[in-house]
């Protein structure tokens, strides 16, 4: 009865922080996070109310009365005052797996403008939305951008469906049927094209004689009132856009995003290939409107939290060696000042180290040190720990509301944690834990899951460095990541000799800048060389001889360029070194590196994705070295180069977001690191304005964007490593399923004379990795064919090429079968297969039109052509006409004079002259 119990309140335990959900017809759990770097101003809030409720009203228009949002939290920085605020409970601004939807400074890459950070696959849950205080406080940026509850619409069908934009800031225009048409959806939505001078002033757009498209600088004006109500994707600043375009409306011709990642309506994605897909399938229309959202308001204060520490036998030897070494790392340069911290050890029973203590100086820092457990032995009750860990926290306020457990375990319970961990997920606590075991308890994961947490897996290998990463990255940003601690380097070998290396120390970073040494054995010759060449050695540094850990604190603000460490030893042993650091300045952001797969679980039916986000201040960091090592319980290890080249598995190129399919899955958990080495790199800028309106048929042009950054900025070199979540992988089958070549999204084709050239990024053998068997390409000049039937497309003769490696620029140039016409649109797409003839989805729709040369211009010479021949046309006919009226006439009058004289000889021999 007792497990049936168990069982039972698992079953129906609500999730509390697991992120969004679509509770019946509305949107729960939809957190809205602040900044602790925005200045308090409490119309910020009245704001971020209007336009959610504006929005949800939006939205249950925008799809068939389905949906809206019911329940929405604003969290507020720690900093702000006030007597409404209620205290948050597991809410944070960092976990973006909760707060999808942020307040925060602007990016500068978009100024005010909102964004939404999305580079999964068509289909996938987007990372966050950014909106600016500055964007939600000035309404005259409601003329440039459209009303805020239909740009929040916009934004959300990009984080929570994985819709991608319905235009193409790099490709704004394209040929279709020899006319030029503006990249949009739907194609009824009209407009003109011009050009704006740096006066201000119209005129007319001119045409490329390389592309035959308009020239860099020519704008598509969209009329104002439009007479179809789609697409919002496209520009909802428009008056009658209120819809998503469905199958019926959708531009497929155009080089939108959406096209070119989706190669389907924004409708479609929505309803089958979204998060919500099932749902919203099944789901009823509402009978009447929805009611207005309800909101709260909540606040996180100081960070509170207590380690909970496992010191039962099985964690006798090494693993205590390493807990105390791993806490001792958190204590002394991760957690923050002011913050509380509580010891409690459990094993046979649970014991309390230290209640509650603010860190206020590094002697208190080093007190808490001195407490942490250094024998092992007994049974691992769980519960017990669990219990006086959450008491512990209860003694500052009398609840754990928002407060944080670091649970470390060996992971094998010898009591019934699955019996306790319910009430511990309700408290409201956010526990993070940590599983030394290759069979921790399932309640672990949960416990995580469940309140916003992080579960870490690490290993026992010294050389791995695991528990020191998995402390290192227990952080928690307000928004504000110039007071957080940053990992520069985080490395292990085992050598009889010498271990070298070189951290480079950019300009981001420096203030309490640290470098510590752990060995297995004894103490090696330790030297570390500055860049301006200082030399440190162990009279520089302080030694823990019964823990094994050398410390180099950097006195002031660390030296920028590259620091070179040596270590030498005539023992066979194993080392790790870590070096932390923090910003070097309080106005400017470091560089910092995120990385996450795009799934905690997987069954072995679906590849799993490895992404790395690398920036400064939001703008994204190009140009960088990105290695992820991903190592599963049993010690194996899979090494993969990211990428930002915008095939495969990274979404865009040049993003900042380094990314690559993981195929090699093993039965268990896994863990993921990442590390990033930067040569020379640089900050990259990429930048839904609306420059103007057509109203009346005369162009009336917005005011000027807020300016934005767009030239790179140097970082100069840098070293900077950072550990994901840990994941797992339970194989439906003996071994993962044979993955095909991924899908080509970035085919272009052009044609020169008679010469079709068609170039693409080369895709694997399987999805992004290794190298293709073949390519198949076909063409058509129907596009909707193609796209739906591509076998029935006329195949090209591909003899002439061999796939490249995986991430190679691929070219290939080919005449078809007839004489290209002028004016005359041809339409591309490629599969591709593998060793097992497993065959890739088709690429995106590439177009290339053969446009006769002539001068520059406004005027495509194709569209003259057809001016032309209809002109003649015109012409001609109203010859014909004139003609055959002027014959008409003349019979006409010769038919009158007939019957004139017909009557005179009837009158006058007085006959019928019609018998």
């Amino acid at each position: 009865k007792v497990a049936l119990m168990v069982v039972l309140l698992w079953i129906l335990l609500p999730s509390t922080t697991t992120g969004i959900k679509l509770d019946g017809n509305g949107y729960v759990d939809v957190i809205i996070a602040i900044s602790s770097r925005v200045p308090q101003d409490d119309t910020l809030i009245d704001k971020i109310k209007e336009m959610v409720t504006e929005g949800s009203f939006s939205l249950y228009d925008a799809l068939n009365k389905k949906v809206y949002f019911r329940e929405v939290t604003i969290l507020v920085p720690p900093q702000w005052n006030g007597t409404n605020f209620t205290k948050a409970r597991t809410e944070q601004f960092q976990c973006e797996i909760q707060a999808k939807i942020r307040i925060d400074n602007a990016n500068p890459a978009y100024g005010v403008e909102p964004y939404t950070n999305q580079y999964g696959e068509c289909g996938a849950e987007g990372e966050y939305i950014h909106f600016t205080p500055e964007y939600l406080l000035n309404d005259t940026f409601i003329q440039l951008y459209g009303s805020r509850g239909i740009v929040f619409v916009h934004e959300w069908a990009h984080l929570r469906w994985g819709v991608y934009d319905e235009y193409n800031r790099d490709k704004p225009f394209y040929h279709s049927n020899s006319h030029i048409e503006a990249t949009r959806c739907s194609e009824k939505t009209g407009g003109q094209f011009f050009d704006v001078t740096a006066g201000g002033s119209l005129q007319p757009c001119r045409i490329d004689p390389q592309t035959s498209l308009p020239t860099k600088g020519c704008i598509f004006f969209p009329n104002r009132n439009q007479i179809t109500n789609c697409s919002i994707m496209f520009s909802p600043s428009l008056d009658p856009v209120t819809a998503f375009c469905q199958k019926n409306k959708h531009n497929y011709e155009a080089q939108s995003m959406l096209n070119k990642k989706c190669g389907k309506a924004t409708w479609t994605v929505i309803f089958e290939d979204s998060v919500d897909k099932d749902a919203l399938q099944t789901l009823k229309p509402l009978e009447s409107p929805p009611p207005p959202p309800s909101f709260k308001v909540v606040q996180r204060t100081q960070r509170v939290v207590c380690l909970i520490l496992d010191v039962s036998g099985s964690m006798a030897g090494p693993r205590i060696l390493q807990q105390r070494q791993a806490a001792t790392h958190f204590l002394r340069y991760i957690i923050e000042d002011q913050a509380s911290v509580g010891i409690v050890t459990f094993s046979t029973s649970a014991s309390t180290l230290s209640n509650l203590m603010t860190i206020d100086s590094d002697i208190t820092r080093e007190n808490l040190i001195k407490l942490l457990p250094n024998v092992a032995s007994g049974s691992t009750n769980m519960c017990l720990g669990l219990s006086r860990g959450l008491q512990v926290l209860q003694e500052d306020n009398g609840d754990v509301l928002g407060d944080e457990i670091i649970f470390l375990t060996d992971g094998q319970a010898t009591d019934n944690i699955a019996g306790c961990a319910p009430s511990a997920i309700q408290s409201g606590a956010i526990i993070h834990t940590l599983a030394f075991s290759n069979s921790a308890a399932h309640a672990l994961t949960e416990m995580a899951n469940k309140t916003g947490g992080i579960f870490l897996a690490p290993n026992d290998n010294i050389i791995s460095n695991q528990l020191m990463d998995a402390f290192a990255s227990l952080s928690l940003s307000t928004g504000d990541y110039t007071n957080k601690p940053v990992q520069l380097e985080s490395v292990g070998a085992r050598t009889s000799d010498w271990f070298n290396g070189t951290v480079s120390v950019d300009q981001t970073v420096g203030n309490k800048t640290s470098f510590v040494i752990i060995y297995e054995i004894s103490l090696p010759s330790i030297f570390i060389q500055s860049p301006s060449g200082s030399i440190y050695t162990q009279t520089n540094m302080s030694n823990d001889d019964l823990y094994k850990t050398v410390t180099l604190k950097v006195l002031g603000t660390a030296e920028p360029g590259d620091w070179k460490y040596s270590i030498q030893t005539t023992s066979n042993q194993a080392f790790t070194i870590t070096v932390t650091s923090q910003a070097s300045h309080d106005v400017v952001p470091p560089i910092i590196v995120k990385t996450h797969m795009n799934q905690q679980f997987n069954d072995g039916t679906k590849p799993m994705t490895v992404f790395a986000e690398v920036s400064q201040n939001y703008r994204p960091v190009i140009n960088a070295e990105v290695w992820a090592t991903l190592e599963s319980e049993t010690g194996l290890t899979h090494t993969l180069q990211l990428l930002d080249n915008g095939a495969g598995a990274d979404a865009f190129k040049d993003d900042g977001v380094y990314s690559r399919f993981f195929t090699k899955m093993l039965n268990g958990r896994s863990s993921l690191k990442v590390r990033v080495k930067n040569q020379d790199g640089q900050t990259r800028f990429a930048v839904t304005y609306v420059p103007g309106y057509v109203i009346n048929g005369v162009v009336q042009l917005n005011p000027p964007k807020p300016p934005v950054s767009e030239e790179p900025l140097e970082v100069g070199n840098f070293t900077r490593t950072a550990t994901g979540e840990s994941f797992e992988v339970k194989l439906s089958g003996t071994t993962p399923l044979n993955f095909p070549p991924n899908r080509i999204t970035d085919l272009s084709a052009e044609i020169q004379e008679d010469t079709v050239l068609l170039s693409w990024t080369a895709p694997g053998e399987d999805l992004d990795q290794g190298t293709a068997k073949s390519y198949e390409i076909r063409w058509s000049f129907d596009l909707d064919m193609l796209r739906s039937s591509f076998s029935n497309g006329h195949a090209v003769n591909t003899a002439g090429i061999s796939p490249q490696k995986a991430g190679s620029d691929e070219k290939y140039s080919f005449n078809l079968s007839f004489p290209i016409q002028n004016c005359i649109t041809v339409i591309f797409a490629v599969q591709s297969k593998d060793n097992q003839n497993a065959t890739s989805e088709t690429s995106n729709i590439a177009q290339a039109s053969k446009i006769p040369p002539g001068p520059p211009g406004v005027s495509n010479p194709c569209i003259n052509l057809i001016i032309l021949v209809i002109s003649v046309c015109v012409e001609t006919m109203v010859i014909c006409f004139i003609v055959l009226v002027t014959r008409r006439a003349v019979k006409l009058r010769k038919r009158f004079a007939e019957r004139k004289v017909a009557l005179t000889i009837a009158n006058k021999f007085q006959i019928n002259p019609y018998a």
